[in-house]
């Protein structure tokens, strides 16, 4: 071996010898400690720890709590992990759990009679359509007068504290084509396509008039005003729940009629000297509770509805203040003007299906309120008179009520259309009517007209329509979005509008005054109006521009706009009537 092999060989057998004298000495007292009781070793290892870290004591310390650290963790992690979810899964049953709980006092259930037993067959059924009355829409108020004293419920409830209902039924008809695809679809079979521009403009404006309780106008005049700004909303398919710009306006109107009414009566504070603004309310909240199903809403409207069936004429018709004819002795037959309120009013109830008792029979008897007022003398027969059948200034309220309630093809009715077929709609000669000497208010008269007409249809309307819907568009004043100052729900400016009507005599009132322009044997003079008589002017108008989706002509059962066919295409139904669907939630 040579001397660097040697060297080689001395130098790993010493350091061998060091590592393996270091390592016995462990394993010896390794094998001491195993043999210790565990209260000796623990203590042994303790101070082990206090020892100098060089000494063989600190170091074999170290060497069980080494060994030691692996089974721990191996243990304690599982441990801590599922303890962990353990915690998580208590919380989210707890959260999951929690409900706010009501306990009603529930009676007693009657005993049943025992079900009989079911067939083993049963043939299947045929889904059945049900046909139920549509509703209807208008207004306007006459005399001004001072509110009344009349009681208010000390407590009204919120119409927040009710939750608004979706309702599973769609009316097909009526009601049913004022979403926003079947207006446009209506607007553009019409080739009106920019009305719903010019309508929104009038929406916009008057929701610029809200008084901050929800009312429009004041004093006696708020009831029929709220209630005629709320129909012009509800026309255009605008509900609390469903419209992000006009929502809140509509629900503060509701709240405004539910508020104002005393519910032992069914009467509202707030009221014109003849009380036109009863009939109206009834209406209005009528057709919101077909639209919403509201239960607030049909609670306001079933005890409204109430005197207004108590104060019918035995004839059908009615007058001032829902009295009889032995308090409105000058109106011995009813008057056509206020009987064209409750007449629509009651159409709309009956639409909604509230339940009161005499709704019925009101209904049935309304269809001739109007046969005493009727015009049969000489060769031009025809028309619908104010409290006698003499002038027939009010022919087209007459006509608009028989048809909504199903006398479409009633002689009197084609008799009065076919007198009023020389009607003007222009501004500027508004007087020009074909039973001489105007009428004092030719907005609210073009209100009716208009829907006659249309509910006439065909050849008919399509002429009327060539004449009215130029010229509201023309007529309507605009106030530019630059300098409107209005801004809807996403913050984006846009342009209002109003109108006013081109007399002097336009029923209506309240508010303070303001100027406008007139037209007098066809010159335009300026003129005066109020707040007020704007609002009613704005509504009535733009109501007259929903009347292609507003609601069906009573002769049909499914709306033409859409595409659907009408009533002499389909099975014949009773009139009036319209399909009811039953909508079913879409799955989540």
């Amino acid at each position: 071996m040579s001397d660097s092999e040697k060297n080689g060989a001395a130098g790993n057998e010493n350091i061998s010898s060091v590592f393996t004298d270091e390592d016995r000495k462990l394993r010896e007292l390794a094998k001491m400690y195993e043999n210790m009781p565990l209260t000796e070793r623990i203590r042994k290892t303790l101070n082990g720890l206090s020892a100098p870290k060089d000494s063989g004591e600190y170091k074999f310390a170290k060497l069980p709590l080494q060994r030691s650290i692996g089974p721990i963790l191996a243990i304690l992690l599982p441990l801590a992990g599922i303890g962990g979810l353990l915690s998580m899964q208590k919380t989210v049953d707890l959260r999951e759990r929690t409900q706010q709980v009501e306990i009603l006092e529930v009676e007693d259930a009657p005993e049943m009679e025992e079900t009989p037993d079911t067939p083993e067959e049963m043939d299947a059924l045929d889904p059945i359509d049900i046909d139920i009355d549509g509703p209807t829409t208008d207004q306007n108020f006459e005399t001004p007068v001072e509110v009344t004293d009349a009681p208010v419920s000390p407590k009204p409830a919120e119409m927040n504290s009710v939750a608004q209902i979706d309702s599973p039924i769609v009316l097909k008809g009526i009601i049913g084509s004022r979403n926003p695809g079947q207006r446009g679809a209506a607007l553009s079979r019409w080739g009106v396509g920019a009305g719903d521009a010019i309508v929104m403009r009038a929406l916009r404006w008057l929701k610029m008039q809200q008084n901050k309780d929800g009312s429009w106008n004041s004093g006696g005049y708020a009831t029929a005003a709220t209630s005629l700004a709320l129909l012009t909303y509800l026309a255009h398919g605008e509900t609390p729940n469903d419209s992000p710009e006009f929502g809140e306006t509509v629900g503060r109107a509701l709240q405004f009629l539910v508020n104002t009414q005393d519910k032992s009566t069914g009467l509202f504070k707030f009221k014109d000297g003849n009380n036109y603004s009863h009939p109206i309310a009834v209406y209005a909240l009528s057709e919101a509770f077909s639209m919403t199903r509201n239960p607030m809403v049909k609670e306001a409207a079933e005890a409204a509805l109430v005197p207004l069936i108590k104060g019918q004429y035995k004839n059908g018709s009615w007058a001032y203040n829902m009295k009889g004819p032995e308090v409105n002795k000058s109106y011995p037959v009813g008057d056509s003007s206020y009987a064209g309120w409750c007449a629509q009013a009651i159409k709309a109830a009956h639409t909604a299906e509230l339940d009161v008792p005499g709704l019925e029979e009101c209904y049935n008897k309304a269809k001739h309120g109007f046969d005493d007022l009727y015009y049969k003398k000489g060769e031009r027969e025809g028309g619908f008179g104010y409290n006698s059948p003499g002038r027939r200034g009010l022919s087209a309220v007459g006509t608009l009520c028989m048809q909504l309630l199903g006398e479409y093809n009633d002689p009197k009715v084609l008799k009065t259309m076919e007198f009023m077929s020389n009607c003007t709609y222009d501004f500027s000669t508004w007087e020009n009517q074909p039973w001489g000497g105007g009428n004092g208010s030719p907005v609210y008269y073009w209100y009716y007209l208009t829907q006659c007409k249309f509910q006439t249809g065909g050849d008919t309307f399509k002429a009327w329509n060539m004449k009215f819907y130029p010229e509201l568009d023309k007529r309507q004043i605009v106030i530019q979005k630059e300098s409107s100052g209005y801004t809807d729900d996403q913050g984006y400016a846009h342009p209002i509008g109003y109108w006013d009507s081109p007399s002097e005599d336009e029923h209506g009132g309240g508010g303070s005054k303001v100027p406008c322009k007139r037209w007098k044997n066809g010159k335009e003079i300026a003129g005066e109006t109020t707040t007020g008589r704007r609002i009613q002017d704005t509504c009535l108008s733009a109501l007259q521009l929903m009347v292609y989706y507003r609601f069906l002509p009573a002769s049909q059962a499914v709306n033409p706009a859409v595409g659907g066919q009408t009533g002499a295409e389909k099975k014949k139904k009773k009139s009036g009537e319209v399909s009811v669907g039953i909508r079913k939630k879409p799955r989540a």
